[in-house]
């Protein structure tokens, strides 16, 4: 495997300065982005299929072990906040356990059983679409996971590092970015790691905004949990519309805190009820409520 066998640039790497590790990391860092283009249809592809479990009334779960695993429980858990969707809407299941600090050194990933176990434990449907992550291709958990999803009759996705790679066997649609061999071999926590950052933000980001959670390239569902996001709805309501900041307060106020009801409301000129009403008939774009 690509992502397993030494780099000949940093065959040296323990007699290096610290700036020249960090200057070759940079060097190599740079081969991520165009390898990830090369897989651009294929992402295109899985967010096609992510919009269709969504408008559907089904979920986005990621499934991984490590590395893999934490990156899609962050990508996961950073969708409520930023869309304004339920927790359940995307789910980040690791192997071993569901929180981002399990242990990298964990059995679970070993087993296709556990991967299949979790999948039923948070009640699976063919509505729903599995994204088997993995820099391998070849973890077991995933493996397993992903199996099952289809006998259930569910589309899936696989992100991996390696071509051919047995997850991609086993998905409608293989990511397979190759970014090759690591700075510090094996670790592919590093270009590996980033490349499949780059993946999730993409199908996340693309298949929100796909099902209206942003307008133009505003965030108008975003939770306001916080100063910071209660600002920054009311600067994306002045973006958005140009009322003055003054004027934002009052109809976030009116519009029940809702940016989208908001930003209906100014731009159509019309009441709270009514902006609803025009957001649930478009379900949920801006674009389409207020034409």
């Amino acid at each position: 495997m690509t992502t397993e066998t030494r780099n000949s640039a940093s065959e040296n790497l323990d007699c290096m300065s610290s700036l020249e590790i960090v200057t070759l990391m940079n060097s190599e860092d740079s081969k991520i982005a165009p390898a990830v283009r090369e897989q651009l249809p294929q992402i295109a592809k899985a967010v096609d299929l992510c919009v269709s479990a969504l408008e559907n009334g089904g979920r986005i779960v990621y499934m991984g072990a490590g590395t893999s695993g934490r990156l899609a429980a962050i990508d996961a858990a950073e969708c409520p906040p930023t869309f304004g969707v339920s927790k359940d809407t995307v789910i980040g299941l690791i192997a071993g356990g569901n929180q981002i600090e399990i242990s990298l050194t964990n059995d679970k990933e070993d087993s296709p059983e556990s991967g299949m176990a979790d999948l039923r434990q948070i009640s699976l449907t063919k509505k729903d679409i599995v994204i088997g992550i993995a820099a391998s291709g070849r973890t077991p958990y995933v493996i397993g996971g992903m199996e099952y999803a289809k006998k259930l009759g569910c589309n899936t996705v696989s992100i991996a590092c390696n071509s051919n790679s047995e997850i991609g066997k086993r998905a409608d649609v293989a990511i397979e970015v190759i970014v090759g061999s690591e700075v510090l071999t094996g670790s592919t926590r590093l270009r590996a790691g980033t490349s499949q950052k780059m993946v999730l933000n993409m199908i996340s980001t693309a298949s929100m905004v796909r099902t209206g959670k942003a307008y133009r390239n505003l965030m108008v569902d975003v939770v306001q949990t916080n100063e910071k996001l209660v600002a920054r709805a009311q600067g994306i309501l002045l973006e958005a519309t140009g009322i003055s900041g003054e004027d934002a307060v009052q109809v976030l106020e009116k519009a029940g805190g809702s940016v989208k009801k908001a930003i209906v409301m100014v731009l159509a000129s019309c009441s709270a009820e009514e902006a609803q009403a025009r957001l649930e008939k478009a379900r949920g774009h801006v674009r389409e409520a207020l034409a």
